[in-house]
């Protein structure tokens, strides 16, 4: 969309300045260019105006309104999703939370925390270490994404082989519908079996039901220590079957990541170079860790993950000795995606897979590069089977709306699906990957996802062209 275009969301202007405040209603076009794109591939979809509002009762206020006027909405986080799903594909208003920044109450008691959706992951992870508490999902992006953004999107990262995704930890959410209602999912307790659990349809839905502005979140006891080792290996498949044999042997690391040497070769590079030893025939790494509380049982279970991974051919272990250490070792890790991105590395895709058929899956992704002729590193969390895949498709940055592109992601989700798995782990399905959803989704499947949606947004006025198109019930 034109930033100059004139549609319904800019004739309101002068209505959602008396909501937001005139400093917090942007409609300059540098403003509309900042909010037309987020990390997915290169694309860019203006919107008319941009409000940032404060409060639940100015979201619901601006929901009252937009619904009465039939104004599409597109909520935003921090504009670091990769699957499309804070782009304002039909114009109309991004609603950024960015000013709903506020840690409300860390409940020490009762190991809970209350957020607003602006507040950085990171942020909220430290506010609560703290108190010598754990907040442990981490995004590679948690040092600017947003947990409203995480919610939508039912994010994971590495720590999620041992304690799991978002959904996980979110006990309930302050929600307004697309009409302007404001709703509670659920209650701040650990166990609910009142009614559906509107909690868990809420996360993971991408901003298509409702707009989340609080967050009640579980937390843990902040583990005391951990132990890192980084793994090189000869072959990308024996890193795949070295993964599912550490957990046949009773190990659970609390990370085990995945990066092929060539994303390892690119993401030094990017970072002005690299401590890592790295040796001739290296194909692929895995970074492993453990954490507890007991160094003893944490050095054991070291030396028991060393042992297995001695049947699969790796070469020498190189040990994270000290903080520093370990931080370097992660921070290679966390900027893969920026660096392969940069290098061309324009296309991602999120599979995942049960892991002990990531083998088959990574196999079967380098064969498609050579048929297709494209280029493709791979990285991820090996550990849940959840492989990232950056392709690099000469003359193709973009994958929306390009049918060879297509054709050639069809083949790898048809892979994915015959594999047991399906196309997003953490990223969603936002835009760019909804053509794919009936290659792992059958119609009724589809169709009743449909109407749900359709129940809470009967006017089809929140995140539209997400997940599925309008006429998908058909």
């Amino acid at each position: 969309m034109c930033p100059h275009s004139i549609g319904k969301a800019t004739s309101a202007f002068t209505k959602f300045r008396e909501i937001v405040g005139k400093e917090s209603c942007l409609i300059d076009k540098e403003s509309l260019e900042l909010y037309s794109r987020d990390q997915t591939e290169h694309l860019s979809f203006f919107p008319e105006i941009v409000l940032l509002p404060s409060s639940v009762e100015e979201v619901s206020a601006i929901m009252r309104y937009c619904y009465k006027e039939e104004i599409m909405v597109t909520p935003r986080g921090a504009g670091t999703g990769l699957a499309g799903g804070a782009l304002p594909v039909e114009g109309g208003v991004v609603i950024s939370f960015e000013k709903m920044n506020r840690i409300l109450q860390i409940d020490e008691a009762n190991l809970q925390v209350m957020v607003e959706p602006g507040v950085i992951t990171e942020v909220l992870q430290n506010s609560v270490r703290e108190k010598g508490l754990f907040y442990p999902p981490d995004p590679s992006s948690r040092g600017s994404c947003f947990i409203g953004g995480n919610i939508a999107s039912n994010s994971g990262g590495p720590k999620a082989v041992k304690y799991g995704v978002v959904k996980d930890y979110v006990l309930n959410l302050e929600v307004v519908l697309s009409n302007g209602d404001v709703i509670w999912t659920g209650a701040n307790v650990l166990k609910n079996s009142t009614g559906y659990n509107l909690t868990q349809l809420i996360v993971g839905s991408e901003g298509t039901l409702g707009l989340v502005t609080k967050i009640v979140l579980k937390l843990l006891p902040y583990p005391q220590h951990d132990l890192l080792m980084l793994v090189p290996f000869n072959s990308l498949e024996n890193a795949g079957k070295a993964v599912s044999a550490i957990f046949r042997a009773g190990f659970i690391p609390s990370a085990m990541e995945l990066v092929e040497i060539d994303a390892l070769k690119i993401v030094s590079e990017f970072l002005g170079g690299s401590s890592v030893p790295i040796t001739e025939g290296t194909q692929a790494h895995l970074l492993i860790e453990v954490d507890g509380n007991d160094t003893e049982v944490l050095t054991r279970d070291m030396e028991g993950i060393a042992g297995v991974l001695e049947n699969f051919e790796c070469g020498d272990i190189y040990f994270a000795d000290d903080a520093s250490q370990k931080e370097k070792l992660w921070k290679l890790r966390r900027r893969v995606a920026e660096a392969v991105k940069i290098a061309g590395f324009t296309l991602e895709e999120d599979t995942v897979v049960p892991r002990a058929q990531l083998p088959a899956l990574i196999v079967g992704v380098k064969a498609l590069g050579v048929k297709h002729g494209f280029e493709v590193v791979c990285y991820g969390h090996a550990g849940d089977g959840n492989l990232h895949i950056r392709i690099k498709f000469p003359g193709n940055e973009n994958s929306l709306g390009n049918n060879h592109v297509k054709k050639v992601l069809s083949e790898l989700f048809s892979l994915v699906g015959s594999l047991g798995g399906t196309i997003s782990g953490e990223h969603g399905i936002g835009l760019i990957q909804k053509p794919f959803l009936p290659l792992v989704m059958n119609h009724e499947a589809i169709r009743l996802q449909y109407a749900i949606k359709q129940v809470f947004d009967p006017k089809g006025i929140l995140n539209p062209g997400k997940i599925f198109d309008l006429d998908s019930n058909g």
